[in-house]
């Protein structure tokens, strides 16, 4: 028999909220998924978590953090803020809009990513940082006490990229930086570039750097697909495992700079994406956090 549908309607996440706001200086908005802790904030104020690809992350972070947050004891998770930024479409992402906003400059300009869609630029990374600090964060703050002392940035692949160039250039806006399988090997890896003024004034910061296993290598079912050569290839020269250990290799030797590695198992570059998040939160929000 076929079951019957009294009341279908949107379900929505608990405890979460979502806005859009447009930058002052012009532009298409983005649309904010803010999850709002339960109970009382402390007498610091909240700690945030900021994420980048908002749409694709929102949800899963939201429910990681409200499962464990809800047992302290057995999971050393404190209850905090997400903020995560994303854009106005029901997809998972919007790839005209991310390939500007967290790519650091000066970047370029590429064909369309479709038949009828805009050339795609890059470099805009510093303008996005500037509307996530000088815009977004007032707004977070208007809306909720925050602990400005206890603010963490998450990104993946691209958006792992632009953590890293707010790392560098931005070293004060966060106090932990999460960057997960991020593009190093970008535009002739750019953003080492920034490093090097990083390292030469480094400043107190928390670093987690990740990749996954098949990041670098060809997982099993990759060897059943067209043309594994070509992938291996392309693995090979972005060397996303090994750039993100070295970075968290020459960070972790810098004064004041915690830096951690860690490599996922079994995971692609996609499918790493739901264990990274709940290790973000563990290391913006869990025990070992100040």
């Amino acid at each position: 028999m076929d079951a019957i549908t009294l009341d279908a309607r949107p379900a929505l996440m608990p405890e979460t909220v979502q806005f859009d706001l447009a930058p002052r200086a012009g532009g298409p908005p983005y649309r904010i998924f803010l999850r709002i802790p339960p109970g009382a904030a402390p007498a610091s104020g909240w700690p945030t978590l900021y994420m980048l690809d908002g749409n694709a992350v929102a949800g899963t972070a939201a429910e990681a953090l409200r499962v464990q947050a809800d047992y302290p004891t057995g999971t050393g998770i404190r209850e905090g803020a997400l903020i995560s930024i994303g854009y106005p479409t029901d997809g998972a992402y919007d790839s005209v809009r991310r390939s500007w906003d967290m790519g650091p400059p000066p970047g370029a300009t590429y064909p369309p990513h479709s038949a009828d869609g805009p050339p795609v630029r890059t470099g805009g990374a510093d303008h996005f940082l500037a509307f996530i600090e000088d815009e977004l964060k007032p707004e977070i703050a208007r809306r909720l006490p925050v602990d400005l002392g206890r603010q963490a940035l998450f990104g993946h692949s691209f958006g792992g990229l632009c953590v890293l160039h707010a790392l560098f250039t931005r070293p004060a806006a966060f106090a932990h930086f999460i960057a997960i399988s991020p593009a190093i090997w970008w535009e002739d890896a750019v953003v080492l570039k920034s490093e090097a003024l990083f390292a030469a004034a480094p400043r107190p910061a928390r670093v987690f750097l990740a990749a996954a296993e098949y990041e670098q290598a060809l997982a099993p079912f990759h060897e059943r697909l067209a043309d594994p050569d070509a992938r291996r290839a392309r693995y090979a020269s972005n060397r996303v495992v090994d750039n993100a250990r070295e970075l968290a290799g020459r960070l972790g030797a810098l004064p004041g700079v915690h830096a951690e590695f860690a490599l996922f198992e079994g995971e692609t570059h996609m499918s790493v994406l739901p264990i990274a998040i709940n290790r973000a939160i563990r290391f913006a929000l869990g025990p070992d956090a100040p």
